[in-house]
């Protein structure tokens, strides 16, 4: 069970604060010891950086003991909607330098938006205030690639916020429709083939298909427009985001199915197979290109499962 930003007091804001500026700031941590071996000036800065969280955990700290007493309910971002499920830091492998910095800048852009969302809907003055002072605070920062300097960045590595802005898009919007195509290609595999092979009729399996996929989009579409409002996450009106996530589902399923307008069953199948490869390869891509997933592991998890679900409907067809 998850509540809605929307719905959360002030005393649970100020509670999910407190608890997000302790995360962060520990992820700021393992960032510095990743880093210290090799870029100790670079671990400096998130070292620094995880003081300012700890900083503004206290002041938060200090506010919410004076308003509401000193019990502070453990309230995380995992139990509100509308935040991204980012990897844990200390599952992340490969914490270099680059890694780091695109975490971190990502992290400070959805603080910021936290706390001027917050501001916006207290009514308390010294909560509205100490929340517009935390998001001033964090849209006032210098860019982190300007933190780092040019000693420890390239040129080429140093961004700014429209940059980490950028990513914060590919992994609110484009994930979630990677999400929805990577659903759609694979879960009506199973009910497509098993139509196919049980009937060994094109016409029935292609009514199947459509089915299967239409009626996975619907419920994609719905899922992802009611996961939350786009207020906090800036990911956009529910509505659009809903109808994109529907419509990609309904296509990755489509795709494989299309094929069965051919009356010929042998050839419909092997072209429909031959799309599911096209489509397969497509997701590995697309997660590769966009999610920073190495090309060959991405392939493998996309390959490994489309395969257990087509040899699952190619067994309960020929059954």
């Amino acid at each position: 069970m998850v509540k809605a930003f929307s719905e959360l007091t002030e005393q649970e804001i100020l509670a999910l604060a407190i608890s997000s500026e302790d995360d962060d700031a520990r992820t700021y941590m393992t960032f510095a010891r990743a880093l210290q071996d090799r870029f100790a000036a670079s671990a400096k800065v998130f070292i620094d950086m995880a003081e300012e969280e700890h900083e503004h955990r206290r002041k938060l700290t200090s506010l919410y003991v004076k308003k509401f007493g000193d019990f502070i309910p453990l309230i995380r971002r995992e139990d509100v909607t509308g935040f991204v499920r980012h990897q844990p830091a200390w599952l992340m492998k490969h914490l270099d330098l680059e890694t780091v910095r695109k975490r971190a800048e990502v992290m400070e852009l959805e603080t910021w938006r936290f706390y001027a969302t917050a501001a916006e809907n207290a009514r308390d003055p010294q909560i509205k205030k100490l929340l517009e002072t935390l998001a001033a605070a964090e849209k006032g920062h210098e860019s982190l690639a300007a933190k780092l300097g040019e000693t420890h960045l390239t040129a080429d590595a140093r961004v700014d916020e429209a940059e980490a802005a950028r990513r914060l898009f590919l992994l609110q919007v484009i994930q979630p429709g990677l999400v929805g195509l990577m659903d759609g290609s694979v879960s009506t595999l199973a009910p497509l083939f098993a139509a196919a092979f049980a009937t060994g009729n094109t016409w029935e399996t292609f009514l199947v298909g459509c089915a299967a996929s239409v009626g996975a989009g619907i419920s994609m579409g719905l899922a992802e427009g009611l996961s939350d409002d786009g207020k906090l996450t800036g990911r956009g009106h529910p509505f659009i985001r809903g109808t994109a996530a529907g419509i990609m589902t309904a296509v990755g399923g489509l795709g494989h199915t299309l094929p069965y307008l051919i009356p010929d069953f042998q050839t419909a199948t092997w072209v429909a197979i031959a799309v599911v490869f096209f489509e397969l390869w497509a997701i590995s891509y697309i997660r590769y290109k966009y999610m920073d997933t190495p090309f060959v592991r991405a392939a493998l998890q996309i390959a490994a499962g489309g395969f257990l679900v087509f040899l699952t409907g190619i067994l309960i067809g020929s059954a």
